[in-house]
Parts: C-alpha cells; structure tokens; sequence
C-alpha cells in the first residue's frame, strides 16, 4: 500500500513539472512516504529524515517532506525530533502534496525552510489514488487501491488510527483504472486495501448472494487483457464462501491467498483482538486446497506478543505446520503507542522474542524449501516482469503461486507468459530454462 501510495505521489509531481531523478544526492525535494506498523521502522525513518537535513549544514537546499503513516500518528511531534522538515501530510493528503511544495517554494526564501503541515480528514479521499507513475509499457504488474482505512481494531494495530475507517471507491471507478492500466500493457492486478476482502461491507449490497468484494473480481474478470488478480492484504473473518469458491471458478485470480494468522493460540488470538479460532483459521486453508489444490498460501505472525507463554508459541508452531505455509512475514511484537496491548502486562523480553522469531524463521525456510524442490522438473506458467537483478542475460518472473522465477532469455519476452521448465530450487527462488 505504501508503494501504491508512493506512486500516487510521483505521478502528481511529474504531472505539475516536477522531474524525478535517480536518486537522492541529485535531488532538491526528497519525500519520505512512512510507515507505523513496527517501531524500528519509525525510527528509521526518523534517522533519515535527520541524515538529509545534514546536508543544509553543507549549504545544499533541500526540502524534505514526511508522509504517510508515521506523519497521520506522530503528527506535530515531528517537528521536534525532525528538526528543520518542510512538510508533514498525513495518509489522506497524498493528493495535495505538490499544491504544498509549490506553497513552500514561494514561502522559501533567504534561507527560511517554512513548514506545511496537514493531517486532516477529507471526505472522498479514497477516490483520489487512481493515477499511475508513467505508461512505460514494460510495466507487467500494477498495484489498484479499492479502499482506505480498517474497522478491524486489533488490540496491537495503529492501522485504524493512521489510516482511518474505511472507506470504498466505486466498482466501476475501479475498472476503468484497470483498463487504463491494461491499455499500457499491465497484465496483472494486484488490489489493495488494509482489508481488502471487506471491500463495500455494509455500504454496498449482496448481490446474488455474491459480497461485494467477490462482485468486483467478477468484473475484473471480464475485462480482456488482464490474465491475473491478485489481492492484499484479506482478513480471515471476511472469506466467505462465496470468495473461496471464487477460486475454483474464476482462473483470472491466482493460485495465492495471504491469510494473516498471527498467533496459533487460541488465548492469544482473543487477546489480539482477532475474531476467529485457532481452528476456524485452519478450516479455512484446508478450504482453499479443497478448492483450487494449487493453492500457495502465506501468513503473517507475531511472536513475543505480551503474556505469550512457550506453549502459545508451540501453539503457533503446530498451526505453521500444520497449515504448511511456504511464505510468511514475521514480526517480533513491536509496542505502538495508543493501542490496547500497549497496556498489556506481562512484557515478553527481548531475547525470547528473538529466539522465537528464529525458530519459525527456519521452520519457514524448511516448509518453503521443500514444496520449492517438489517443483523440480516441472514446467509452470511465468509472467516475465523484469531482467533479474543478477545474471546477466537473465530475466525474472513469477508464477501464479507466487513463486519467483529466474530463467535466460531476451528481453523481449518481458510482458510475456511463458512455459519455463523448472530446473533448481532454494528456500526462495526457482530457476529454469524457457520450454
């Protein structure tokens, strides 16, 4: 979402005469589009942000700007622990950034650095993330945002606070974005929402006992050019049937589902906040196999959550397994200031989460080898997106589950699906040769 977010931006820029360069030491404007969820990745942010100011020191005028999550939860605290910034907006002012550079240009004189700041709410944000970076027409995959904001409350989430509740752009709305995006050569959608799968809930109706989430996809389904869907980031608790079932009966979405479990304790869930069982989660992905057996699933776990004991966390363990996941994100619990489990007694120390965290990083790296090996030999449907990073000569792709593919061929072949026989296998990456 964040990325999305940052392309939202740039795009704006270029369209109102600013140029992106290549990178920051060339630039007279860096934005920083931030993020909450962890911590460490505030504080990271903070220790760039002041890292850039340094070089006013170095009598180079720069004007720099935070964005995002970081600036909706921190807000005007920032102007103390980043001294100097010019602009602070907040997750649902993407759009207003280049009308607060030019007020800052015009303002910026005899070396002053005056300040922006907007933090507000604004009614029909949600419908102002509809604008892409460029038309280059190598892009393969494009990132379509849905909705803003979450409803879910999860005892140990900032989410709702520096997102907002949520709110639904219009389907057809949507499509035309993805039609757009299809016309400079997009082949894969992938849509976004904090929770995506919760898309029109109580403001759009059922329709032939079809959600609106699930009607959506329908209409994406029918528009030519567009081979695959993907979507992130879904809630468990708003997999209805008719969703699962959309697996099986619409081949355009792709053998992937991301299903956040964060814990495998029953207790813990219900401390989380998190509406489901241990058991109804697993139900869930034994759901999805039944329906599509190609299924590739991932997760997203918290380990070293207040008052966690070593049993909750085998608790976890056991469901990991048991649910087979080849792909997951892992967190260490990271205290986020005016949340329930900020409260919560019982602090985990440091040194069990990350015993924790590196006991299921490496059950991670076992399960996600070993059904990777089982691919050996077989050929699979790729989606050239790009050259590899590294190789020369050799392109990067992925597979409808999700898999990333690495393989020699021309570069005329990016934008392309094509057979690739998989020869190698890691913990992380296929390698092939093209059919």
């Amino acid at each position: 979402m964040n990325e999305r977010d940052s392309e939202l931006v740039a795009h704006d820029l270029v369209q109102n005469g600013y140029e992106l360069v290549n990178n920051e030491s060339g630039a007279d404007i860096v934005l920083l589009n931030t993020c909450s969820v962890r911590e460490q990745a505030e504080k990271k942010a903070i220790g760039k942000a002041n890292n850039l100011l340094s070089k006013r020191k170095k009598n180079q005028q720069v004007t720099l700007g935070i964005l995002g999550c970081m600036a909706q939860n921190r807000g005007t605290d920032l102007l103390k622990e980043v001294q100097g910034v010019n602009l602070i907006v907040g997750t649902q002012k993407f759009h207003r950034v280049s009308e607060y550079l030019n007020e800052i240009s015009t303002k910026n004189t005899n070396g002053d650095f005056p300040c922006v700041i907007d933090l507000e709410e604004e009614e029909g944000s949600q419908h102002k993330i509809n604008q892409h970076v460029s038309s280059d027409l190598n892009q393969v995959s494009a990132f379509v945002s849905i909705m803003q904001g979450c409803n879910m409350n999860c005892s140990f989430c900032i989410v709702p606070k520096t997102r907002g509740s949520e709110r639904y752009r219009d389907m057809e709305e949507i499509c035309d974005e993805i039609k757009i995006l299809r016309d400079r050569g997009v082949r894969e959608i992938t849509l976004l929402g904090q929770i995506v799968n919760a898309y029109g809930r109580g403001v759009f109706l059922r329709v032939g006992g079809k959600s609106p989430f699930v009607q959506l996809l329908n209409k994406i389904h029918e528009i030519e050019g567009i081979e695959r869907i993907r979507f992130t980031s879904p809630h468990p608790t708003s997999f209805g049937r008719d969703l699962i079932e959309a697996y099986g009966v619409l081949p355009k979405i792709c053998d992937y589902a991301h299903l956040p479990m964060q814990s495998g304790s029953n207790r813990m869930l219900k401390s989380m906040n998190r509406p489901y069982s241990r058991e109804k989660f697993l139900q869930l992905v034994s759901s999805l196999r039944s329906v599509n057996q190609n299924m590739r699933i991932s997760t997203d776990v918290i380990v070293g959550y207040p008052g966690e004991t070593e049993a909750e966390f085998e608790d976890t363990i056991s469901a990991f397994k048991q649910a087979a996941f080849e792909m997951a994100f892992i967190f260490k619990y990271s205290e986020r200031s005016g949340t329930p489990a900020e409260k919560f007694p019982d602090k985990i120390p440091q040194e069990v989460k990350e015993e924790r965290n590196q006991k299921l990083l490496a059950l991670l790296a076992r399960q996600s080898e070993e059904s990777n090996l089982k691919k050996i030999n077989k050929t699979m449907e790729v989606l050239v997106e790009s050259q590899a990073r590294k190789g020369r000569g050799d392109l990067m792709g992925r597979t409808r589950c999700y898999r990333k593919v690495i393989f020699e061929a021309g570069r005329d072949l990016i934008g392309q699906m094509v057979p690739v026989q998989i020869n190698e296998a890691s913990s992380t990456i296929l390698k092939g040769s093209l059919v």
